[in-house]
C-alpha cells in the first residue's frame, strides 16, 4: 500500500500537557500556512479563467489539485499528526462513485484532501464534496470550496449533535449542482451524518439515507470511507476545541461491496462499518460479511421470523 501522507511524530497515545501544547502549535502553524498558501496557489487558475485562457471546469480541476497539494505537503512539513492511510485496492479505471464518510472535526476535509492520492490512488476520479454553506463565513474555506466547485447546502447553525434544519429551497440547486458534477466526470462526497459528531466513540449520529437515493437516481455505486482520531486534534465540542488529546489519525477506504438494495440497508451497513472504525480505528472482525451482504440478509431473516411470530401470537389471541 502507498505510504501515509505525513511523517509521524515520535510517541503515540494520549498526550501529556507538553505534548498537547506542541501539537497545538503545529496545528495552528498548519492552519496559518494554509491561509497563506491557498490564496497564492488558487490565484493563477482564477486569473487564467478571468482572462479566458481556461474555462470554469479547468479552473475547478486546477484548484482541487492545488488544494490537495497544499494540504498534503504542509502536513508533511508540519507533522502535527500521525496519519495512517488504509487504502482499498486501487483500480485502473475507477467507476463513477458516491463516496460517504463520517464527520468528526473541522479538520476532516483537509485530512481527506491531504491523503486523497494515497487513499484512492493516482487514477482516482476528481471529487466534489457537499458542504454546509455556513462554512463560507470563513474567507479561506470559502475560497477553497468555491474555487474547487464544491457543492453547498443551506441549513441552520443549531449546534453539533442536534437535528439538522435544512433550507428546502436550496435542494433544487443542490441536485442541479450534483448532476453537473456527474456530467463533468466528478465523483461526489457526502457526509451522511449531516453535521459534526461530538461523540464518535459512541458510534455515528443518526444517518440520512439520501446517499442511497442519489446513487439510485444517478446509477452510481456507493463507496465508503472512514476517519478515526481527527476529533482528538480539533474537537467539535467547543469546551475542548483545539486542545489536542492525541495525534494518531487513521483514514480508511473500503473495497467495493454488494450494491445496496434499500436506504435502510445502506444506513445499517454504513453505521455498522464506519461507526465501528470511527470509534476504534479498527475494522470489524466480520467486515467481509457486512460488505458482501451476508449480515444484512441475516438481519432480514430475523426480522421476518419476529414478524411471523408476532402474527401467530395475534392469531392465537383472537
Amino acid at each position: 500500500p502507498p505510504p501515509a501522507a505525513t511523517s509521524p511524530l515520535p510517541g503515540t497515545g494520549q498526550l501529556n500537557k507538553m505534548q498537547s501544547t506542541l501539537t497545538k502549535l503545529g496545528l495552528m502553524l498548519y492552519i496559518l500556512s494554509m491561509c497563506l498558501s491557498l490564496p497564492v496557489a488558487l490565484l493563477p487558475p482564477a486569473l487564467a479563467e478571468r482572462c479566458r485562457l481556461i474555462d470554469r471546469q479547468k479552473r475547478e480541476q486546477y484548484a482541487l489539485r492545488s488544494g490537495c497539494f497544499c494540504s498534503r505537503w504542509l502536513m508533511r512539513l508540519i507533522p502535527f499528526a500521525n496519519i495512517r492511510v488504509i487504502p482499498a485496492p486501487f483500480e485502473d479505471d475507477p467507476k463513477p462513485s458516491i463516496w460517504v464518510c463520517n464527520h468528526t472535526s473541522m479538520l476532516d476535509v483537509f485530512v481527506l484532501l491531504a491523503v486523497d492520492k494515497a487513499l484512492r490512488g493516482k487514477n482516482k476520479r476528481p471529487i466534489k464534496i457537499v458542504y454546509w454553506k455556513g462554512l463560507e463565513k470563513n474567507p479561506i474555506t470559502k475560497l477553497l470550496f468555491t474555487q474547487c466547485g464544491m457543492i453547498s447546502v443551506d441549513m441552520a447553525d443549531n449546534g453539533n449533535g442536534t437535528a439538522n434544519q435544512y433550507d428546502r429551497g436550496s435542494f433544487k440547486k443542490l441536485l442541479r449542482d450534483m448532476k453537473q458534477a456527474f456530467d463533468e466526470g466528478y465523483d461526489v462526497g457526502i457526509l451522511p451524518e449531516g453535521q459534526l459528531n461530538p461523540t464518535p466513540e459512541r458510534g455515528l449520529l443518526p444517518v440520512f439515507g439520501g446517499a442511497y437515493t442519489l446513487a439510485r437516481m444517478s446509477r452510481r455505486q456507493i463507496r465508503m470511507m472512514a476517519l478515526h482520531g481527527v476529533h482528538n486534534l480539533w474537537h467539535p465540542d467547543e469546551t475542548i476545541g483545539m486542545t489536542p488529546t492525541a495525534r494518531d489519525v487513521e483514514v480508511r477506504a473500503y473495497p467495493v461491496g454488494k450494491p445496496f438494495d434499500s436506504s435502510e440497508e445502506f444506513v445499517t451497513v454504513f453505521a455498522k462499518i464506519v461507526g465501528h472504525f470511527g470509534a476504534t480505528g479498527n475494522d470489524l472482525a466480520d467486515l467481509d460479511l457486512w460488505l458482501d451482504g451476508t449480515r444484512w440478509e441475516e438481519i432480514q431473516r430475523k426480522v421476518e421470523e419476529i414478524e411471523k411470530l408476532e402474527k401467530e401470537l395475534e392469531e392465537e389471541g383472537e
